[in-house]
């Protein structure tokens, strides 16, 4: 295969629609944009979400509570999940993830004490509950903070 051989294939180049060139092209006169009215005009047109002067849904619906959108947002694990590996073992954010305990470390991930754990693992993670603290050193291993 050579350069000039290449060719998209068909179907990809679409040509465009030639609108307001005669009668006979199919697409003269109004132009497909139909007889006057606001959406005929140049820049005519309405906004999004507006509803021809109805109240818009975004508004008629009640807005409640508060989005902290600067807070912590925290990958979950819990103590009976870090059951599954071995003894002694290091346990951070790649090896969860290899495990499939995790998805997306969003900005880290907290250990809570949920279950039971039987194994020293050192275990690092950005946060962790005092009861999962204390369930990990009582198995013989450490909880390190990153």
């Amino acid at each position: 295969m050579k350069l000039h051989e290449l060719s998209p294939s068909y179907g990809a180049n679409k040509a465009s629609k030639r609108i307001g060139r005669g009668p006979a092209s199919g697409q003269g006169k109004t132009a497909g944009k139909g007889h006057k009215g606001q959406k005929a005009r140049s820049g005519g047109g309405v906004r999004i979400g507006f509803e021809g002067g109805q109240m818009p849904l975004q508004r008629r619906i009640p807005k409640r509570g508060f989005n902290n959108i600067f807070a912590t947002k925290y990958a979950i694990v819990n103590v009976a999940d870090l059951d599954k590996f071995e003894n002694g073992s290091v346990v951070d954010a790649e090896a969860l993830k290899a495990a499939g305990l995790v998805k997306k470390t969003f900005d880290g991930i907290k250990v809570l004490g949920h279950g039971e754990i039987s194994k020293n693992l050192t275990v690092k993670a950005a946060a962790f509950s005092a009861s999962a603290k204390a369930k990990i050193e009582a198995a013989g291993g450490k909880a390190e903070v990153m």
